[in-house]
């Protein structure tokens, strides 16, 4: 059964080439980090911000694909990890029928936070991503060099 997770921080190091978004479960306590770009790191923080840009992203784009399809984006499923590689998909709902589109969790965050839809992370891989932290704590002291931006 999947968790509803919602956002809750982003980590951006403008020097570095990986960021990381945390969402942390809605009706519990449990936390869960993913690296992600940083282009999609900024793409989540201007539609957090609000921030208009004067032309369309890739995720502007697929967003007004499934409108004119006649589709709504109805939630996000972060569905596995194989490999140390995080694998979602798109909910999506066309004439009473549900669609999986397969997705990178970074782009479906990104497009699912500009249309306000929840976001579920699976059972297995929010116990796996917790069994792999246990053994990669990241060292409190590292927050110091980041721009932590929390949502809440």
């Amino acid at each position: 059964m999947p968790v509803q997770m919602e956002l809750s921080r982003i980590f951006i190091r403008e020097m570095a080439d990986m960021q990381i978004i945390e969402l942390t479960e809605v009706d519990g306590e449990r936390t869960f980090p993913i690296v992600i770009g940083l282009p999609e790191a900024f793409a989540i923080e201007r539609r957090l911000k609000g921030i208009e840009i004067p032309r369309p992203q890739t995720h502007d784009l697929l967003a007004s694909i499934i409108r004119e399809l006649g589709g709504t984006l109805k939630r996000i499923v972060i569905n596995d990890l194989a490999e140390g590689t995080f694998f979602a998909q798109l909910i999506v709902e066309q004439d009473g029928e549900e669609f999986e589109i397969d997705s990178r969790p970074s782009d479906a965050i990104a497009l699912g936070v500009a249309e306000d839809v929840p976001i579920f992370v699976a059972e297995h891989v929010l116990s796996q991503t917790e069994a792999d932290a246990s053994s990669n704590v990241m060292d409190e002291d590292d927050e110091d060099e980041e721009f932590g931006v929390d949502w809440e």
